[in-house]
């Protein structure tokens, strides 16, 4: 039963994040979990929420749009939208979401502030850094975060929450994905921010780190449908 699978799996990420809180020395419910729905039907969600889930991760906008018509009486649900940004796409997501993760150029920022609706609050939004310097990957330079940043800064109608990041697989001895990030003399710029690290390995790793680290949030970010693979945002 469909129900009963979304209980157990949520349950057991819930327990792997307290204790990864404890093993990494985090505050309790320090770390947040966006559930990525992706692919999910509305009714999936609408279990997760009905087990106290609040924010769901979406890649395809029409879908999404879909499913927040069919989900609007849940009046405290947060959507993030977490895919690729089409400029033609900016103003429905504008519109219809309270979180952007992958903003890398201040172009799709400025769209997303100018086409905010004025009775919604700010949109929150991310920089997606190419924390790796992969050139699979979409996400802004290390080298130009500071400039991207302090540009986003001067916008009236989104806030600049922190950083969004996927990093290269690494020896699994290595347990710290975001060393990169820390090498980078643009962190000051995220200090008090929140941190996200999209993680493919065990995401207890993807939580320690230095003090600094410490203060911002990481978001576990679980497949609803594969827990076993859980990814750690930010």
């Amino acid at each position: 039963m469909l129900g009963v699978d979304i209980n157990e799996r949520f349950e057991a990420v819930q327990g792997r994040i307290r204790q990864a809180e404890a093993d990494a020395g985090r505050p309790m419910n320090s770390v947040g979990l966006i559930a990525v729905s992706k692919t999910q039907p509305a009714d999936a969600i609408r279990e997760a929420y009905a087990l106290g889930q609040r924010d769901f991760g979406e890649n395809y906008l029409q879908e999404a749009l879909a499913k927040q018509e069919e989900l609007v009486d849940l009046e405290d649900i947060v959507w993030h939208f977490i895919g690729p940004i089409q400029s033609n796409k900016t103003r429905p997501i504008a519109e219809h979401f309270d979180w952007v993760h992958t903003v890398d150029r201040i172009k799709t920022a400025e769209r997303l502030d100018q086409q905010r609706p004025a009775h919604l609050p700010p949109l929150n939004l991310c920089i997606q850094v190419n924390v790796s310097g992969e050139t699979t990957k979409s996400g802004v330079e290390l080298s130009e975060l500071v400039d991207l940043s302090d540009r986003m800064d001067q916008l009236h109608r989104v806030d600049l929450r922190g950083l969004m990041a996927i990093p290269a697989p690494i020896n699994p001895s290595d347990e710290d994905p975001s060393r990169p990030l820390r090498r980078s003399p643009g962190l000051w710029v995220a200090s008090q921010w929140e941190c996200q690290m999209i993680w493919s390995g065990p995401f207890a790793r993807a939580q320690r780190g230095s003090e600094s680290e410490r203060r911002s949030l990481v978001h576990a970010v679980p497949k609803l449908e594969s827990p076993s693979q859980t990814s750690s945002h930010l």
